[in-house]
């Protein structure tokens, strides 16, 4: 039997692809579980339609991603934490409050999973903070001082 995928499926394929099961399996899962449709004509058109604006909107997104890392590499972002005399922060410095001071300080949305840190920053200084999504790489730098 064809169906059109609803979501992503493990092992079957991607959203919004055609692909061929077998009848009880697109019967008695994949359709009920709302994983899949039916390949109808009409279905095609709209699977193909959606197919399109996720490519179009990955398009922008990449663009856009790409000039907010450029951005961030000449902005400088300065965080403020509380530490102890020899320099060590009580509160690691993760994804989501880089995300947050980037926002405040230099107006740049990123998503949080774009920030690759290999573990939680817990030190005062200036660090690098790879960000890669996709096809897009780079590097910003921000520094970490005292409260």
């Amino acid at each position: 039997m064809k169906v059109i995928l609803i979501k992503d499926v493990k092992g079957m394929g991607r959203a919004h692809e055609e692909v061929t099961t077998s009848d009880g399996y697109a019967l008695n899962y994949l359709i009920p579980k709302k994983f899949a449709i039916a390949a109808t004509p009409v279905a095609r058109k709209e699977a193909e339609t959606r197919r399109k604006m996720v490519v179009d909107t990955k398009t922008v997104d990449a663009a856009l991603l790409t000039q907010n890392i450029a951005s961030l590499v000449e902005a400088h972002i300065v965080i403020k934490m509380k530490a102890n005399e020899k320099g060590h922060l009580y509160d690691a410095v993760g994804e989501s409050d880089i995300v947050k001071a980037a926002k405040e300080q230099a107006h740049i949305d990123l998503p949080e999973e774009v920030i690759k840190l290999e573990k939680p920053i817990k030190d005062l200084g200036t660090f690098e903070v790879p960000v890669a999504s996709a096809d897009t790489f780079g590097r910003f730098s921000i520094t970490i001082e005292a409260e």
